[in-house]
């Protein structure tokens, strides 16, 4: 996956470092690259907006978020046009800038709750985690039109919500089919 541009990250140079202090921010991120899964996603040019509140916390900055998408895509079953509106809260705690602790005989630490920190870069915030998690996980991964629908006739390739309720095809045995031929080629017999 590649990264995205710096269209992610927020600068809190303006939010004092004292626990118990706030500020607010609206963000609208324009996508250079789409956000979702791979048949319905935010799309490139859309705009995802961001209501953020940012609070000073003695660990960190925590992000409180209201975040609002439009996704697009085509129904699994008939390839009609799906929208899916994504209006999600997220809430995320960006751990000050940590630094490297040198010592001889360190212990071996679990990493795999490392990875799942999020750290501020100096006064910068990478928002682009939380939101794409946000919206992924909003996303179905076999989106529809509508529950019940039928999808397409795979004769005739027309929704069966259009066609007749007697709509059918006439199904030939592949077995005999090569008789019905014979049968069109010999003269009439009859006894």
């Amino acid at each position: 996956m590649s990264r995205l541009p710096e269209i992610f990250k927020l600068n809190t140079f303006e939010l004092p470092r004292r626990a118990g202090e706030m500020k607010e921010y609206e963000l609208d991120i324009e996508l250079l690259e789409k956000v979702g899964v791979e048949l319905i996603a935010v799309q490139v040019g859309e705009i995802i907006e961001v209501d953020a509140r940012l609070e000073s916390v003695t660990e960190g900055v925590l992000l409180s978020a209201q975040i609002y998408a439009v996704a697009t895509g085509e129904c699994i079953r008939c390839l009609d046009p799906v929208e899916i509106e994504i209006d999600k809260r997220i809430q995320e705690l960006y751990l000050y800038e940590q630094k490297p602790e040198r010592k001889k005989h360190a212990p071996v630490v679990d990493d795999l709750d490392i990875e799942d920190e999020l750290l501020m870069d100096g006064d910068f915030m990478d928002l682009e985690v939380p939101i794409r998690d946000s919206i992924c996980l909003s996303l179905p991964n076999n989106p529809l039109c509508s529950d019940d629908c039928l999808g397409l006739c795979p004769e005739c390739g027309v929704k069966w919500a259009e066609l007749p309720q007697d709509h059918a095809h006439e199904v030939i045995d592949a077995r005999w089919a090569d008789l019905a031929g014979l049968a069109e080629e010999a003269p009439d017999f009859k006894n």
